[in-house]
């Protein structure tokens, strides 16, 4: 191969590209006729299954992820002490920033107030034309655990039931803790071959999932597409004021709250931001905290994280401490209660910002997966669920914004977390790791 041969374009350009080609061919397509029946015919039998089956290689693969990077991430530390004093400042970094997340998008839907003054009419339409899917949502509202529930539903019952699910993929992670924990306790000449196992195991699903994420420019032209064809700007204008306050929420969180915590973490907010932008482009794509942890996991790697913070913090976050989430689930809530003319009084707003928080630990990161959250905050405050039916439109959009803004969230978490904790010696490098090429 010569010298002058072009080098291949970093897999964050391909994504963009395909995010932009699906985008502009999806809004011709829209202009020109979006129900017209090839255009169903390439959405039904093109577009929709190929970005079904790249998610589906994703999370094929993600339950072995989550579970030996979380065992691995455990069983490195060595020391029950350091797991504790790890634990301990996730668990709190977590809240703290979940509740900043929240309080600023509460005060922000408060003070512009997106869903003061809507046509009555146009809301009746948008309602009219969601109806069936919003019902679907709101009926899976009665199968969320609850109160007391919701607390037992972390300690599964049956871990292979619990791997199964996406709902129940907290339970999948205690059981990864409980086992983790489990080998740290136990004499290591016991455990050695074990975790030898559980390390390879760790690394094939890596080196599957890099073989995946090839596809990832193909999908996010699949997913953009899809997108523009059957929506357009119809729906996003109409509810431009109420995405507006939700991505500015977001914008302000991801650049002055993370910039701020990894300031005080010793590090620079620009490198920091320069250094995760594969992760964020990958998160934007995917719409999923989930399908973003391999990429996440590769580039807390690159910007110097130590290995045995970031695989515990990055594993735990990718469900338990999704930002966005909860400041989504907040600023919707207002928004329709404020469409709907429903006042909600300072105390409400509280028990609001409260199930919020507690809704971006428990919500699947998966797609959508805090829409049933949000219908349960809604009947719970007076407002009619059905409502979600408004922004079913705009919501794959601001799922991609605020998955961004988790998966960020997620590995400001882990540098604020590494800050300060001893190197140490750490584990011997095990044979598999050596001379694999990973940067």
């Amino acid at each position: 191969m010569s010298a002058t041969a072009r080098r291949p374009w970093p897999m964050p350009w391909k994504m963009a590209l395909g995010f932009g080609l699906g985008l502009l061919l999806g809004l011709a397509v829209h202009v020109s006729g979006a129900d017209a029946g090839w255009v169903r015919a390439i959405t039904d039998y093109a577009t929709t299954p190929l970005s079904r089956l790249f998610l589906n290689l994703i999370f094929m693969l993600i339950v072995p992820l989550l579970f030996s990077a979380l065992v691995m991430g455990i069983a490195e530390m060595g020391d029950i002490r350091a797991l504790g004093r790890i634990g301990w400042k996730t668990l709190a970094y977590t809240v703290v920033l979940s509740g900043v997340a929240v309080l600023l998008g509460l005060v922000l839907v408060n003070v512009l107030e997106p869903g003061a003054g809507v046509d009555p009419a146009l809301a009746r339409e948008l309602l009219a034309q969601n109806v069936e899917r919003s019902r679907e949502i709101v009926a899976s509202v009665d199968t969320q655990p609850r109160g007391m529930d919701m607390l037992l539903s972390i300690v599964p019952s049956n871990v292979v039931q619990a791997a199964s699910e996406n709902a129940s993929i907290l339970a999948l992670m205690f059981f990864a803790v409980m086992f983790g924990v489990g080998m740290v306790l136990t004499p290591g000449e016991k455990v050695a071959t074990l975790k030898r196992g559980i390390e390879g195991l760790f690394e094939i699903s890596m080196t599957l999932i890099g073989l995946v994420i090839r596809l990832a420019p193909y999908a996010v032209f699949c997913f953009m597409f899809n997108l523009a064809a059957i929506f357009g700007f119809d729906l996003l204008l109409r509810l431009g004021a109420y995405v507006g306050v939700v991505v500015l929420a977001l914008a302000l969180h991801m650049f002055v709250t993370y910039s701020v915590a990894v300031r005080l973490a010793g590090r620079s907010p620009l490198a920091f931001f320069r250094g995760i932008q594969e992760a964020a482009v990958m998160a934007f794509s995917t719409a999923s905290s989930n399908a973003t942890l391999p990429t996440a996991l590769q580039v807390a790697d690159r910007i110097g994280l130590p290995p045995k913070v970031s695989r515990f913090v990055l594993t735990v976050g990718a469900t338990a401490n999704q930002n966005g989430t909860a400041l989504f689930e907040g600023v919707t809530v207002i928004f329709l209660a404020q469409f709907f003319g429903v006042e909600l009084s300072l105390a409400q707003q509280f028990m609001v910002m409260m199930v919020c928080i507690l809704g971006g630990i428990g919500t699947a990161g998966v797609p959508s997966g805090s829409l049933p959250v949000v219908a349960l905050i809604c009947a719970m405050v007076g407002v009619d669920p059905i409502g979600i039916g408004l922004i079913l439109g705009v919501n794959h959009f601001l799922d991609m914004c605020r998955t961004t803004l988790n998966v960020v969230g997620d590995l400001t978490l882990a540098t604020l977390v590494a800050h300060g904790e001893p190197e140490g010696p750490g584990p011997e490098p095990l044979p598999s790791r050596q001379g694999d090429g990973r940067a």
